[in-house]
């Protein structure tokens, strides 16, 4: 007598232990996702402490890195070894990671691992190495406990648990900071942002370790090719740093002006060093898709690029992925310099966003057997774009509830495409490259956002460059900030308004009249106040082009889901197909 749909695939695999194996897996999604936002808050207090100011961007960098290069290498694992061990050995390497990021600098300098930031970097990035495969094994382990049918109103509750995480990442930082330094005597606060990770690291890890069972692929399986990870590292690493590396110090041509921090100097081969990683990653990346093509056991099986759904949902799920981060990253930045709300409140204002994203994923979810997955990721898409119009006419007028509305209707038309590209993915492919499959479509979003977030950046350093360069200041103040625009940029403009004030207060100091101090004071309120207005103008200006740019990549992504075929969801387990099809 055949199974129900509903029954478990793997004897002895019951449903209340399919229900903790899933619960122990958001938990750890949870914490991988809590520590991309949890650290930023932290990071000022971190370089503080371990005097390291230079190396400040490496520590989000290091995990980026680290957990984009190996999110494919999970994916091939995965459909070749026991699932359960791998994603028991990338949870033991986020907890290692944590650990040692908790301890970094405490034993002051090291050989070879070099001083407390060093430490830090270099534990980051293998905190990154678990928690890509911690966010690719989810996904993959989900595909193995739900049938593609009930898949969907899982995968929706994991882009709640990203929402979620994204609105108390930031808060956890802060309360961790400032407050628990005191709970152990020589153990600064900062410290606990990494350290709050291993109790409830350490329960999904009993429960995983108890409760899931090996999971071993069916089917025949190839060794991963060796060569082909070699060449996958060659080409990703360098590509990524050349995305993430500070434009304004690292330029994206040879010919670009770059600036530096004050007192440093830019060494000869900075303006060559962003082309030439990028130029070395794609010689790389090229030179692993013909290893692919050839090896018995890619990391990456080129056939998949056959099915239509796979690689039009990887298609718009990259431009997805890039104007998500357009919110996330410059929306707080423009209320500040825009609408002139405190830092506190423009990162308050991701949290309507965070709950839009909760709501769209999850109703995503439940609905999906019934509407499908194209027509609510094309909703979604409209309303993500339109919601982004309407966030690009940011001015000094608008008010936080007006904002937090847009930043909803944003979230809930992301929401969508988070759970549903993976779905149609998985639904669609050969059950024995699910794992493959499953862990590109995070590397194409991951891409996305790395991708998005440059792109953006260039757009904002680009127009305040222009619009600073014609401020007309007078010499004395130019010199006062450092002598040259790109300084000026770096800072963000916003010391300029009291530069100004300070400086014509000192020469009102000198005059030789009260009246004619008076008459200097007012010249400089007057000359700031419309620097004041001009720097908010180059912000309104930036915001509209980068929201106008994220509409059109909406657009093209919205139109791409329009072409994925929309396919029946099966109602069996990919291990029971599988089988049968053997």
């Amino acid at each position: 007598m055949d199974r129900t749909d509903n029954a478990p695939f793997s004897s002895g695999f019951s449903d209340t232990d399919r229900a903790l194996v899933y619960a122990s897996m958001l938990v750890t999604l949870f914490l991988a996702a809590l520590d991309q936002t949890i650290v930023a808050t932290a990071l000022p207090s971190m370089v503080e402490d371990l005097r390291a100011v230079d190396r400040y961007a490496w520590v989000a960098t290091a995990y980026l890195l680290a957990s984009t290069a190996l999110a494919l290498v999970y994916g091939k694992l995965a459909d070749t070894y026991s699932r359960k061990r791998i994603t028991l050995g990338a949870l033991m390497l986020f907890l290692t990671g944590s650990v040692l990021c908790g301890v970094a600098g405490m034993g002051g300098k090291l050989p070879v691992l070099g001083d407390g930031m060093n430490q830090l970097v270099l534990a980051r990035g293998l905190q990154g190495l678990g928690g890509g495969g911690i966010f690719a094994m989810t996904f993959i382990i989900i595909a193995d406990l739900f049938t593609p049918a009930e898949r969907g109103r899982y995968q929706g509750y994991v882009g709640a648990v990203f929402g979620v995480a994204s609105v108390l990442g930031p808060l956890a930082g802060g309360l961790l900071t400032d407050h628990a330094g005191g709970l152990l005597p020589g153990v600064q606060g900062w410290r606990w942002v990494f350290f709050v990770n291993i109790p409830f690291g350490a329960g999904a890890l009993w429960l995983i370790l108890r409760r899931m069972p090996p999971l071993e692929p069916v089917g025949h399986r190839e060794r991963p090719d060796l060569m082909g990870t070699i060449l996958l590292m060659l080409g990703l690493v360098p590509l990524i740093l050349s995305i993430q590396l500070d434009k304004r110090a690292f330029p994206w041509f040879p010919g670009a002006s770059g600036t530096t921090l004050p007192g440093t100097e830019l060494a000869w081969w900075a303006p060559w060093a962003t082309p030439g990683l990028m130029v070395f990653g794609l010689l790389g990346m090229a030179a692993f898709l013909w290893r692919s093509g050839l090896a018995p056991g890619p990391i990456l099986d080129l056939r998949l690029f056959r099915n239509p759904v796979f690689r039009r949902a990887n298609a718009a799920t990259f431009f997805f992925g890039a104007s998500v981060m357009s919110i996330t990253i410059f929306l707080p930045l423009l209320m500040v310099n825009v609408m002139g709300v405190s830092a506190t409140s423009a990162g308050a204002a991701l949290i309507p966003f965070s709950i839009g994203v909760v709501l769209g994923a999850t109703a995503a979810g439940q609905f999906v057997a019934t509407i499908g997955y194209r027509r609510q990721i094309f909703a979604g898409g409209l309303l993500f774009a339109v919601a982004v119009l309407f966030l690009s006419r940011i001015d000094p007028t608008d008010s936080f509830l007006e904002i937090s509305l847009y930043a909803v209707l944003c979230g809930i038309g992301a929401g969508p495409s988070m759970p549903l590209f993976t779905l149609a993915i998985q639904n669609a492919v050969d059950v024995r490259l699910v794992g493959q499959a499953t862990s590109a479509s995070q590397f194409f979003r991951q891409m996305g956002a790395t991708s998005g977030a440059a792109v953006m950046g260039t757009v904002l350093v680009t127009t305040l460059t222009i619009a600073f360069a014609g401020l007309d200041l007078p010499r004395e103040i130019v010199e006062d900030l450092g002598g040259d625009t790109e300084r000026l940029v770096a800072s963000g403009g916003s010391e300029l308004p009291d530069a100004i004030r300070n400086r014509y207060e000192e020469v009102a100091d000198r005059a030789n009249s009260a009246p004619q101090a008076e008459r200097l004071r007012l010249d400089g309120e007057a000359l700031a106040a419309r620097v004041g207005h001009r720097i908010v103008d180059a912000y309104s200006t930036a915001g509209r082009r980068i929201y106008w740019l994220t509409s059109a990549i909406l657009l093209i992504a919205t139109l791409l889901s329009l072409r994925i075929p929309e396919l029946a969801l099966r109602t069996t387990h990919d291990r029971e197909l599988t089988a049968r099809d053997e």
